[in-house]
């Protein structure tokens, strides 16, 4: 095929690795992005790790390469700039593989909505910034499978190459509108994201089941078919959602069919699946209409003056947000309107330690946030 540039690097080679880590070492910024197998694996895990330099592409292939745990200290080193385009599920995919930590971040995601871009897909950005037209085909290729076609290998490729202009420009432009400070903050903030937990919920048929409106028997059934997916997922190493969507499962515990040949014309049932799995999906049945009914999950007790300071908040957010020309959570996440919510804050010393309120947003936005708060103090506070 026809490369538009000259193809990466493909590390497969542990002694190969060693040196290109020695080089990475000298560079003042690399460009990072991951691929993993989510749609093909029962646990997916980072598959290629892409790195550009300046003047240079790489896919790293950790499957091949034995000591991959090379690569932590170099993302972890302050003097060395990481680039990202939506780093936030690359650095959960990395730390729960690797256990990698990142530092001196720089998310040109999060740049372009700091600056009030509202088409922040790579593809957009790179079309405006730069001029070049992405091909999105491959987004659900198999990055577990080996060899990769050159198309794939191109693909990843072309997600890291251009990302050190693209930076540049809205690094550019964040010190034109004065948020490289804020862009910063954020930055961090991001890069503090904790391992993904890939742990099964037994529970998690609740999450399916209640907004369906499903009573106690058919989430009875509910939990047989949930559990039975998993199940079988295990077995296949393939996502859940690859067996039974949640939408089959809720049509099966609906129908609550008694033979296999019921379950033609249940919503999702293919003949395959019905020739396949029917009689377990029978079996499961038959366990939920015989088996206990399931105990709801206890709904926590909002306090009505947590939820009245939540709206307050967000709706100042909103009303800073628009003033702005960005969107709202750029202003403040929802995680940290709870937290204001719950503590209450009264003073600036009490802004202090509220998760995703740094240095910056309290200077800009601290007083603004006690003034909301101030009406919704308990007497006597």
């Amino acid at each position: 095929m026809d490369w538009p540039f000259s193809p990466a690097q493909y590390i497969d080679h542990d002694r190969d690795f060693r040196k290109l880590v020695e080089a990475l070492a000298a560079e003042p910024l690399i460009a990072i992005d991951t691929e993993s197998n989510s749609l093909y694996a029962y646990r997916e895990r980072v598959c290629l790790i892409q790195i550009s330099t300046r003047s240079a592409d790489y896919i790293v292939d950790p499957l091949r390469v034995a000591n991959i745990r090379l690569l932590g200290p170099l993302l972890a080193d302050p003097h060395i700039e990481k680039v990202f385009h939506a780093a936030e599920y690359d650095l959960l995919c990395l730390k729960r593989d690797y256990d990698f930590a990142v530092t001196n971040l720089f998310d040109t995601m999060i740049a372009a909505r700091i600056c009030g871009h509202k088409a922040i897909g790579l593809d957009k950005l790179l079309g405006q910034y730069v001029g070049v037209e992405m091909n999105k085909n491959h987004q659900r290729d198999d990055w577990g499978q080996r060899p990769l076609p050159d198309e794939s290998l191109l693909y990843a490729q072309m997600d890291t190459h251009y990302l050190p202009l693209l930076r540049d420009h809205l690094r550019g432009e964040l010190e034109r509108q004065n948020a490289l400070v804020e862009a910063r903050e954020t930055f961090e903030e991001y890069a503090r994201v904790g391992p993904l937990n890939h742990q099964f919920d037994p529970d998690g048929y609740w999450r399916i089941g209640l907004p369906a409106d499903l009573h106690r028997r058919q989430m009875a059934i509910l939990r047989e078919l949930y559990l039975l997916r998993e199940e079988i997922a295990q077995e296949r190493d393939t996502p859940p959602f690859k067996v039974f969507n949640d939408k089959t499962l809720v049509a099966i515990a609906q129908a609550a069919p008694g033979t296999p040949h019921q379950l033609r014309g249940v919503f999702g049932m293919s003949e395959n699946q019905i020739r396949r799995y029917g009689r377990q999906l029978i079996q499961a049945v038959e366990r939920g209409w015989r088996g206990p009914l399931p105990q709801p999950p206890p709904q926590p007790n909002m306090d009505p003056l947590v939820a009245e300071r939540f709206n307050a908040l967000r709706v100042w957010r909103k009303t800073r947000a628009e003033a702005r020309g960005v969107e709202s959570d750029v202003i403040l996440t929802k995680d940290a309107l709870w937290a204001l919510a719950y503590r209450a804050p009264g003073t600036p010393d009490d802004l202090h330690d509220i998760p995703g309120l740094g240095p910056w947003r309290r200077a800009e936005y601290g007083q603004e946030i006690l003034d909301v708060l101030r009406p919704f103090h308990r007497s006597g506070r």
